[in-house]
């Protein structure tokens, strides 16, 4: 195991989940029915994303040339920066409590439903798949997003009051400045082969 590539890949799925609408989620969901049984259900969906998002990824590096996927990666990042800052303006962040409530099973089967459809071509799935080209190693990449996944939404249900209080567009503003950065970096590696990022 590569502890760069779990710090690298844990903190960039990290922070860009922070301000996903699947943090948001499952906000609204832990408001809902028990914290432990929702977690439970998002943390199932998050490995069922990760392991299609790294399939796709290992794929990927497999069959193309190296500068070629890079390249596609730098693109894919600042798609990402792109939709990071394009979300900042958005003023239906705030997640409401319609007071009705669930348990047990359905608890589980609710948040796993909610977050598996949300997370579909989500910031945080397309940065898995493109860290999992990057470092050709599905395992370390897919260990580290799920953790990071598991993180966020252990922090969105325990902790949530805390996240409401930061400016959502401030958070989503600094992920797309790092998306904008990687991107800048990896597509100077795709063009030049000086490696920039680890």
């Amino acid at each position: 195991m590569n502890p760069v590539v779990i710090a690298a890949v844990f903190g960039i799925v990290f922070v860009g989940e922070l301000p996903d609408k699947t943090m948001f989620a499952s906000l609204v969901l832990a408001a809902r029915g028990r914290i432990l049984l929702v977690w439970l259900g998002a943390a199932a969906a998050f490995v069922v994303h990760v392991a299609i998002a790294v399939t796709i990824g290992g794929v990927l590096f497999t069959l193309l040339p190296h500068q070629l996927v890079q390249g596609a990666v730098a693109l894919l990042f600042l798609f990402g920066a792109v939709i990071a800052y394009r979300e900042t303006r958005s003023d239906d962040d705030e997640p409401s409590d319609t007071g009705y409530r669930f348990e047990g099973a359905r608890t589980i089967l609710t948040a796993f439903v909610v977050i598996f459809i949300a997370e579909w071509g989500d910031l945080t799935q397309i940065l898995t798949a493109n860290l999992a080209a990057r470092y050709d190693n599905a395992i370390e990449v897919g260990i580290a997003a799920v953790a990071a996944l598991w993180a966020v939404a252990a922090l969105a249900m325990i902790a949530g009051r805390l996240m409401r209080r930061l400016p959502v567009s401030l958070v989503r503003r600094v992920t797309a400045v790092a998306l904008l950065i990687l991107a800048a970096l990896v597509g100077i590696e795709a063009i030049t082969g000086v490696t920039f990022v680890v």
